[in-house]
């Protein structure tokens, strides 16, 4: 890899052809930052309207930092890895602390923040402060194997690190120029699923898995452990026209955000009828809501949902500690309900 070769022709096709992106026609280092978290699990369409409606609700550091967490949660809602919300909000209250609010100019600092890693640091040092770092992401992992035609597997440290140099000793005078040509490249051209579109490359003619005729070879990838499957029960309890819903436990999946009550397994409606009078519940009514199915990272939840309409006074003394009745129309306004109940929830609402 060299300037000549690598970096000065991606950079002339990155100014021709960058997509516009409202996070790129600012310098606002909150702006970079933010987007860079959002973009880690979620395309960049889908982060287009959080974006907007996160800044236009928090516009600056000081605001993240002051907002509670329940509100916090509301306007990530959505965008899924809940953890990345909270690590932005501990990271901000540090930087109005001993940062005058503002992001530091310094990779080092940056690293030492709450969610930021290497890529995000030189990322947010490279884009906002005009600083030589690598932002080694998939895309660009991906990028820089096919250009080399190495096997060398990408999930292991050492080759990422080997990365960040290899981009680091070739990076010119536009760092973050530099760092969003490879990421855009990796996302509209040397593309992750199906052929690559080698001929619109402005740097095909050095590649060298296109010299070798097999490019889709690229990158090696160590082989997933499959999910595991849980099967779940979901109780919509509704009393007097209220939905029941109760706070996850603030560590683990979901952590901190509300749900609908649920026991783990699948019960039929009669099972399900019997362990609600094992609990001094005695529904009214109980309506199935069908089944739908929720794919994380590492767990799939295959949910099977009631609709189950209890009496004023019957919500079982072990179930009324942590359930909370609260109006049909709060699920959507107030209350961060993450999208794998969202099947059950539009059920609801209509």
């Amino acid at each position: 890899m060299d300037i000549e070769h690598f970096s000065l022709p991606l950079l002339a096709w990155y100014d021709k052809n960058k997509r516009d992106m409202i996070w790129r026609d600012h310098f606002d280092p909150y702006y970079i930052w933010l987007s860079e978290i959002m973009l880690q699990q979620t395309r960049i369409e889908a982060a287009k309207e959080y974006f907007i409606r996160f800044t236009a609700e928090l516009p600056d550091i000081e605001s993240l930092a002051q907002v509670s967490e329940d509100r916090l949660m509301k306007l990530w809602e959505g965008l899924g890895y809940y953890n990345r919300a909270r690590n932005l909000q501990k990271a901000a209250k540090i930087l109005v602390d001993d940062h005058g609010g503002k992001l530091p100019a310094d990779f080092d600092a940056l690293l030492s923040l709450p969610g930021i890693g290497p890529y995000t640091a030189g990322a947010i040092a490279s884009m906002a402060f005009g600083i030589k770092a690598p932002a080694v992401d998939g895309n660009v992992l991906r990028v820089v194997m096919r250009y080399l035609a190495c096997y060398d597997d990408i999930a292991k440290m050492s080759v990422r690190k080997k990365v960040e140099q290899q981009i680091l000793s070739i990076m010119p005078d536009r760092p973050g120029d530099f760092n969003q040509a490879i990421m855009e490249l990796g996302e509209v051209i040397c593309i992750p699923n199906g052929a690559p579109l080698c001929r619109q490359c402005p740097i095909h003619d050095t590649c060298q898995a296109k010299a070798d005729g097999c490019p889709e070879q690229y990158p090696k990838k160590a082989e997933k452990k499959p999910r595991r499957i849980e099967q779940r029960t979901l109780l919509i309890l509704e009393r007097e026209g209220k939905i029941g819903i109760q706070k996850r436990p603030q560590k683990g999946l979901l952590a901190g955000l509300y749900e609908f009550p649920a026991w783990d397994g699948e019960l039929t409606q009669e099972n399900l009828a019997i362990k609600l009078k094992d609990l001094g519940i005695r529904p009214a009514a109980i309506h199935a809501m069908g089944a739908a199915t929720h794919i994380f990272s590492h767990v799939e939840w295959h949910m099977t949902g009631f609709h189950i309409i209890v009496d004023k006074n019957e919500t079982g003394e072990r179930l009324a500690k942590t359930i909370q009745f609260v109006p049909v129309t709060d699920l959507t306004e107030k209350y961060s309900m993450p999208t794998a109940f969202h099947y059950y929830l539009k059920q609801l609402l209509s």
